[in-house]
């Protein structure tokens, strides 16, 4: 069974966004799994500048409460 074909640019240079903050739910829903846990680059395709600031902002977004932190 193969996996899902790589990407090879990051979505967020191609549509230059600087930044996505915690509060972008729909945004950053979509660097995750459904088990809730943080997408790694190679399935993403993001850079590694974008890749750090997603992480960070999946992390706050737990925090206050808008992600969860496990699937059901």
């Amino acid at each position: 069974m193969r996996s899902k074909p790589i990407n090879t640019s990051c979505q967020l240079c191609a549509k230059r966004i600087n930044q996505v903050t915690f509060r972008d739910t729909e945004v950053l829903q979509h660097f995750i799994s459904g088990q809730k846990k943080i997408l790694p680059r190679k399935k993403t395709g993001s850079c590694a500048k974008h890749q750090r600031h997603l992480s960070r902002e999946i992390k706050r977004a737990r925090e206050m409460g808008l992600l969860g932190y496990r699937g059901q």
